[in-house]
């Protein structure tokens, strides 16, 4: 009508799609902050943020690395899909989803690659386990871990005890002084049930006895194998894991990306008004 005034009203996007995202990524952003919280707080417990150059002295894996990278990446990708979110920022939006995918694809062909060459990743998991095997008292996390790996899948060493003498205070050599000599890890020993008490000595000396003596002392199968048998019994589980992970990426990059089509259709309709009543024709010039 002539005399009436007439308020132009700015399309707006779904709120249902984008806080759902939104929270799909605050859930991300914090644990992934938790993830990268507790790695630098492990490198601080052991001096590294002191030191930077502890990071290369180590021959093996420090399992702190894990919760750094994953973390580092969780909270990077979580503040992307946050932000973009809230904001409608098609920007980081984008980021989120071409990340994401990239990561998705990358753990695709990383399975693909490992089902062709399996014997090839065979190798490679019996080289990094002897690595690790020789570092084994240089970080307490590594020592963890591989105690816990050989516990877990009763173990010991990558292809049996005797990888224990890569070891400078394991090995059987006459010039080595260590009483751990000719031994091996406690994870290595079979646990008596009736021990209360864990005795964190049962492996010394214990590679000077014959094989078939040592079966009863402690685990002769080496963990590559154990961890294949592992895999094998539980395919189905680790299958469905795997599955689950890439639904739940899968699942992000189409909601950024329906996201996205909404944030530019609401655009596009924006700028199909008449330029004279259209508050927001300089932002459409800019799309």
């Amino acid at each position: 009508m002539p005399g009436k005034h007439q308020h132009f009203q700015e399309p707006e996007v779904g709120c249902c799609g984008k806080y759902f995202l939104f929270g799909f990524n605050v859930v991300f952003w914090v644990l992934g902050a938790l993830f990268l919280a507790i790695g630098l707080w492990a490198w601080g417990e052991k001096g590294v943020l002191s030191n930077i150059s502890a990071l290369t002295d180590l021959g093996g894996l420090d399992p702190v690395w894990l919760f750094v990278v994953v973390g580092g990446v969780m909270s990077v990708l979580g503040f992307a899909g946050c932000i973009g979110a809230l904001r409608e920022n098609t920007f980081l939006l984008k980021f989120f989803s071409v990340f994401l995918g990239l990561i998705f694809f990358l753990e695709l062909a990383a399975g693909i690659l490992a089902f062709v060459f399996k014997d090839w990743i065979r190798d490679q998991l019996n080289l990094f386990i002897n690595n690790n095997v020789k570092a084994y008292r240089d970080d307490i996390d590594l020592q963890n871990l591989i105690d816990f790996a050989q516990e877990y899948w009763s173990c010991c060493g990558a292809r049996g005890p005797n990888d224990w003498n890569l070891n400078i205070y394991f090995n059987c050599t006459d010039v080595n002084p260590s009483r751990e000599r000719c031994g091996v890890p406690f994870s290595c020993c079979v646990r008596d049930p009736a021990e209360d008490v864990l005795n964190t000595q049962c492996g010394y000396d214990v590679r000077l006895k014959l094989e078939l003596e040592q079966q009863g002392s402690i685990h002769t199968k080496g963990c590559v194998g154990q961890f294949e048998k592992w895999l094998q019994d539980n395919l189905i589980v680790v299958a469905g894991v795997f599955v689950g992970v890439a639904l739940l990426q899968i699942f992000g990059i189409c909601l950024a990306q329906n996201l996205v089509s909404d944030i530019k259709a609401v655009k596009a309709s924006c700028c199909d008004l008449d330029p004279a009543r259209n508050p927001l024709w300089p932002q459409c010039l800019r799309l």
